[in-house]
């Protein structure tokens, strides 16, 4: 009995001692909790979207809905560095690096925006729509997989994508009704895509799809060269079970791992809502000289994102395996 309660009262001190050193007790107050700290004020939209309203499917294989409101999507291009242009909307992006031999295009938005955004936004910059030589697809769903039939079909862009997610292209029925961007250039796990003087080093970061590919590359600021780390992929719209959750944990860290070996203090995506690039571009316009971009947040943020990430993911993947004890 005696050792009854010595156990008891040791659990309830470790316990007390949890709480007075802001640590939960209850795993998901601790996973939330790390998230949040993590976050802090650069990663909201991300907290929001994987943590407090995740989403827990895939979405069906139906035809996309009529195009939305010009003013709800649309604003203006804009030259973010040196070598690198955004020629998205207000909700995805589309990013034009630019390299001695031509232009690298990442992601290519909605079919119903690629025309205007990046055809029309990278003539309004000044760049030549035909000069660009690859297009990079983070992954195969149509916000951002939507303009690559266009740059293959009217100016021959190579289109790079990953392998599961060429398949998952292939075989949709109803997502694509005014055609596919045939098969090309299958991607490998650390290919790099070099075009002049500028490399894109593809990182395989299976989970949000099967193909998703993460990058890491180089741009320059007023000459001073900073590192990207773009992440492919970020909600949780696949399967919501245990062995997924794996993968794209799994995938998250692999990705940290390389943004901190190759030192990125830029952390882009496919979406607004994660990396606030609409924001910061328009930020860029009070920037002072010698001020560092909005973008240049530092590799101690770069690797907070990727806490986020996984944090949530373990949370969610712990709830599942609750929900599967019960």
């Amino acid at each position: 009995m005696k050792s009854v309660v010595v156990s008891s009262l040791v659990i309830g001190i470790g316990m007390g001692a949890a709480c007075a050193q802001g640590q939960p007790a209850n795993p998901v107050d601790g996973y939330l909790a790390r998230a949040k700290a993590a976050a802090a004020f650069d990663f909201t939209g991300t907290l929001v979207r994987v943590c407090v309203a995740p989403q827990t499917a895939p979405g069906p294989d139906v035809a996309p809905p009529p195009p939305p409101a010009r003013d709800t999507w649309y604003t203006d291009p804009a030259k973010v560095f040196d070598n690198l242009y955004f020629v998205g909307t207000k909700i995805h992006s589309s990013w034009a690096l630019t390299t001695s031999d031509g232009i690298i295009l990442i992601d290519t938005l909605y079919d119903y925006a690629s025309e205007e955004a990046i055809v029309g936004g990278l003539k309004k910059l000044g760049l030549d729509p035909a000069s660009v030589n690859y297009v990079i697809i983070s992954h195969g769903h149509g916000d951002h997989v939507g303009g690559a039939k266009l740059m293959q079909d009217r100016f021959g862009s190579r289109i790079v994508m990953g392998g599961p997610d060429w398949d998952m292209i292939e075989q949709s029925v109803h997502r694509f009704p005014d055609g596919k961007p045939k098969r090309d250039i299958v991607a490998a796990d650390g290919q790099k895509v070099t075009l002049g003087d500028t490399t894109v080093t593809l990182v395989a970061t299976p989970g949000h799809t099967p193909g998703t590919l993460s990058m890491i590359f180089q741009v320059k600021d007023s000459g001073k060269p900073l590192t990207v780390a773009y992440n492919g992929g970020t909600a949780f719209n696949f399967p919501n079970d245990v062995p997924h959750f794996d993968i794209y944990i799994g995938s998250q860290r692999k990705m940290a791992k390389a943004a901190a070996d190759a030192g990125a203090t830029i952390l882009m995506t496919n979406h607004s809502e994660f990396d606030n690039a609409v924001t910061k571009i328009t930020m860029m316009a009070a920037r002072k000289p010698g001020e560092p971009s909005p973008f240049e947040i530092g590799a101690e943020a770069v690797a907070r994102y990727f806490k986020v990430t996984d944090e949530c993911a373990q949370l969610a993947r712990y709830k599942l395996q609750h929900a599967d004890a019960k």
